[in-house]
């Protein structure tokens, strides 16, 4: 068994070498003529200098639409507040921190075959001027540094009116999710690849799952060069001087010629089927593969007839997710997959198909083929979409439960409309979408099994009330709503809420800032959601003492709680709220006038396994 596996071993090493050789053996020819040619005039370039120009994309922030405050724009230009440290309005911050979004009702549940390597939670493209090479890259953070994890840059030209052929994405610098000892300002700047393009787009990608509170970003530096430089040419992988030997046959009948006299002719000739593999069940085999990433089971296909079989086995895509390879979903990967993808049920293709990689045909006709079993399809930011997508989804996937369509905010608002086919959804995110009232409100009346709606940033909602009353009488099953910077809600609309809608386990009501605690609504939302285990109030200044009393009489299960920017809640209520409730993991009592730093580390001490949250500024 041994002496068949090493010669099996051996021979895939030889043919791994030599197509090594065949495919590289050109470039390092032509780059060895190219430094021969150019060592003598060598080009002097000046280094350029660049800040952000134009925010071109990003899937969240912490800010509302229709300002500047912790908002993406805010990276646009020079440094607002660095080399300042702590919470400023004036940076950008992105939507989540911490591992406790993941702990909450509402969180989708994780993609199998998710590579390990791929980390990243949120991004944000910014686009520069001039297009150069870049040398450097300096990220200005402010308050909670060490979200980024990924730099790329993009051979596009954002302000050029043309297409390229090809969109190449090129990662600069790669990096691990960190937790930084101090949450002081710094200037993050990481040795970055050198790329054989010029670029003016770069894209970060973050993940604050370690980070204690948000993430803050000021200002992103771009310094390059405008002409390629040539003394990268130099920089090659240390190689063998026998590869640049054309004799590549002789090698292999050297190494063919050397196993034989280690183990024989019949060792050799003998061992030319799969052995026992073939003899494992089917079922096994199965199971083996199942804890492979795509690539590598795209990969394994190509071995032998055998395993090329259970490799496009459609039991192998029962659930699929392109996210991690958003920079290479084209067309053609939908059109390869489509005979695998036949059983599918789960499909992530959020951040895929951008700047025409997809092309509305291309989704449709996958979709045509796939779309029939999908329970679960993924689609945050994916700008190819239009109102024809949404038709063929809601034609193609009768039994669609899941649907997000988060930040993708080129929606036209006529879309939405047909969304309300869809009979049987229970998890609906419209974060940042222009969806308006009408089809909201037609939606609501078809998909009475809603258990998860979020709301937050959708500006184009004229009513907030109207859409409360609607929840309250259609969506009894409702366990999480998120109208996350709604300006129109009532108390009205809260008291019909809660009264149709007892089994609410998370409200986000941050930045409502029609609602006021004087009219009572909020001890009526706690005297009537028993099972409540998130609710933010963020930036709501009338939040009193007797609202936090009320949710600790009457909330036992709260886990996360918000005050952030409450002038009315005193260091007496907080511990009686922290008493009652013995599962809080999560207390942000940020600019919260009556609760200072001495008050929080008391608090602290007190009940150890809460987090309690106090930003600040200086």
């Amino acid at each position: 068994m041994f002496p068949m596996l090493t010669v099996l071993s051996m021979f895939y090493y030889i043919c791994l070498r030599r197509r090594a050789r065949i495919g590289t053996r050109g470039e390092i020819m032509n780059s060895r003529r190219a430094i021969e040619s150019n060592q003598r005039t060598l080009p002097l370039t000046v280094e350029v200098e660049q800040y952000v120009k134009e925010i071109v994309d990003f899937s969240s922030h912490y800010g509302s639409e229709n300002s500047m405050s912790y908002t993406m724009w805010n990276l646009a230009g020079m440094p607002n507040v660095y080399p300042s440290s702590g919470d400023f309005t004036q940076t950008a911050v992105f939507r989540m921190y911490g591992k406790w979004w993941e702990q909450c009702a509402s969180a989708p549940q994780p993609f199998r075959r998710t590579p390990e390597k791929f980390q990243s939670q949120d991004y944000v493209e910014l686009a520069f001027e001039e297009p150069v090479y870049p040398t450097s890259i300096d990220i200005l953070e402010t308050y909670h540094p060490g979200a980024v994890i990924r730099i790329l840059a993009c051979s596009l030209n954002p302000f050029s009116q043309n297409l390229p052929a090809e969109v190449r994405w090129e990662v600069l610098w790669l990096g691990e999710p960190s937790k930084m000892v101090t949450h002081q300002a710094r200037q993050f700047s990481p040795c970055i690849k050198q790329i054989n393009f010029p670029t003016n787009l770069i894209r970060l990608e973050v993940n604050s799952s370690l980070l204690e509170y948000y993430t803050e970003l000021d200002a992103v530096v771009l310094r390059g060069v405008k002409e390629r430089p040539l003394l990268s040419l130099y920089k090659m992988p240390l190689i063998d001087i026998n590869d640049f030997s054309d004799s590549d046959e002789e090698k292999d009948a050297y190494e063919a010629e050397r196993l034989r006299k280690q183990f024989g002719d019949t060792a050799i000739n003998e061992h030319t089927n799969n052995g026992y593999f073939d003899k494992l069940p089917y079922e096994l085999i199965q199971l083996l593969l199942d804890h492979l990433t795509l690539p590598d089971l795209c990969r394994l296909a190509q071995t032998c007839k055998l395993l090329y079989q259970h490799c496009c086995d459609p039991l192998q895509y029962i659930q699929l997710s392109l996210q991690p390879y958003w920079a290479r979903v084209n067309d053609a990967a939908l059109d390869h997959l489509q005979s695998r993808c036949t059983l599918i049920q789960r499909l992530n293709l959020s951040w895929s198909g951008n700047r025409g990689a997809i092309s509305v045909p291309g989704f449709c006709r996958f979709l045509k083929v796939c779309g029939s079993q999908l329970v679960c399809l993924e689609l945050a930011c994916c700008h190819f979409l239009n109102e024809a997508c949404l038709e063929v989804i809601a034609q193609m996937c009768p039994n669609l439960q899941e649907l997000n369509l988060s930040s993708c905010d080129r929606l036209h608002p006529q879309a939405f409309s047909h969304i309300s086919k869809l009979v049987g959804l229970r998890r609906l995110l419209l974060y940042r979408t222009k969806i308006e009232q009408t089809a909201l409100l037609n939606i609501l009346t078809y998909c009475t099994d809603l258990r998860h709606l979020n709301l937050g940033s959708c500006v184009m909602i004229e009513d907030y009330d109207v859409i409360a009353s609607m929840l309250s009488a259609k969506s009894k099953n409702l366990k999480s709503l998120d109208i996350w910077r709604c300006k129109n809600i009532t108390e009205k609309g809260i008291s019909e809420l809660v009264s149709g809608c007892r089994l609410l386990e998370e409200l986000d009501l941050g930045w409502c800032s029609t609602l006021q605690s004087s009219t009572g609504c909020f001890v009526h939302l706690a005297r009537h959601l028993p099972k409540l285990r998130k609710f933010f109030v963020t930036a709501n200044r009338t939040v009193c003492d007797t609202d936090v009393e009320e949710l600790a009489a009457n909330c036992p299960n709260l886990q996360h709680l918000d005050l952030l920017g409450t002038r009315m809640v005193s260091p007496a209520s907080l511990r009686k709220l922290l008493q009652s409730c013995k599962n809080l993991l999560l207390l942000d009592v940020s600019f919260c006038s009556q609760i200072d730093t001495r008050v929080v580390q008391e608090l602290t001490v007190q009940f150890p396994k809460v987090s309690i949250k106090k930003s600040f500024t200086q």
